[in-house]
């Protein structure tokens, strides 16, 4: 049997859990001068965008992200051009919005952001990063990396992984999306991509559990 068609089991349910909460890098909200939405295949962010904006956090949000393998069926315009719409039939405004519909990775969601807002003269002190709720410590690595100038504020849409799991409907591929975020924290500094972040020692071991049991097909490929 396949491990996609096993049924998972409570010891790997706790793992994952362990490793989601890592993940979450648990910052009490400030306001900010201006917010990215990261890009991904979870409209989830730009929903969370939209609350976040209407609530007072930030004025002005740029929406990143081009399209990838993964993303390319589900939004075939670009990342960042489905998130704007989602968002404006949500209500936002669209003078609030600016696009970057080019970028592949991380780096390029923030680099090609400070870009897109240097171009409309906008230097930001700080910078509300929004993500799904798994990436948002990859996010905060990676822009201390690219941009440490700015103070960096990570959220992303208030969800349980339950009813994460629930809302993506594949309970393998999202403990597999789990245990490729952590690989990415910890090998990504190596290759000067992010800044080293502290990995507990359960949360190492639920990393290696999960990867001898088969949870492994969004690791990085050599």
């Amino acid at each position: 049997m396949s491990v996609k068609q096993q049924v998972i089991t409570d010891e790997q349910w706790q793992h994952a859990h362990t490793i989601w909460d890592y993940h979450q890098m648990h910052h009490d909200l400030s306001r900010c001068d201006v917010a990215i939405g990261l890009g991904s295949h979870d409209l989830g962010v730009a929903r969370a965008a939209v609350d976040l904006h209407r609530a007072g956090w930030f004025p002005l949000l740029v929406f990143s992200g081009a399209t990838s393998p993964t993303t390319a069926a589900r939004f075939p315009r670009g990342e960042a051009v489905h998130y704007r719409e989602h968002a404006l039939d949500l209500g936002m405004s669209d003078e609030a919005i600016l696009l970057e519909p080019n970028a592949t990775n991380t780096g390029q969601n923030i680099a090609l952001s400070r870009q897109v807002l240097a171009d409309a003269g906008i230097r930001p002190g700080s910078v509300l990063l929004i993500s799904k709720p798994y990436m948002e410590r990859r996010a905060y690595a990676t822009a201390r990396r690219v941009w440490p100038e700015v103070e960096v504020v990570c959220a992303s849409e208030p969800l349980e992984l339950d009813d994460y799991v629930s809302s993506i409907g594949d309970p393998k591929l999202v403990i597999d999306m789990l245990v490729g975020d952590l690989q990415r924290v910890i090998e990504y500094p190596k290759l000067g991509y992010a800044i080293e972040q502290p990995v507990p020692g359960e949360v190492h071991d639920a990393y290696k559990a999960l990867l001898r049991a088969g949870f492994d097909s969004r690791l990085l490929t050599p």
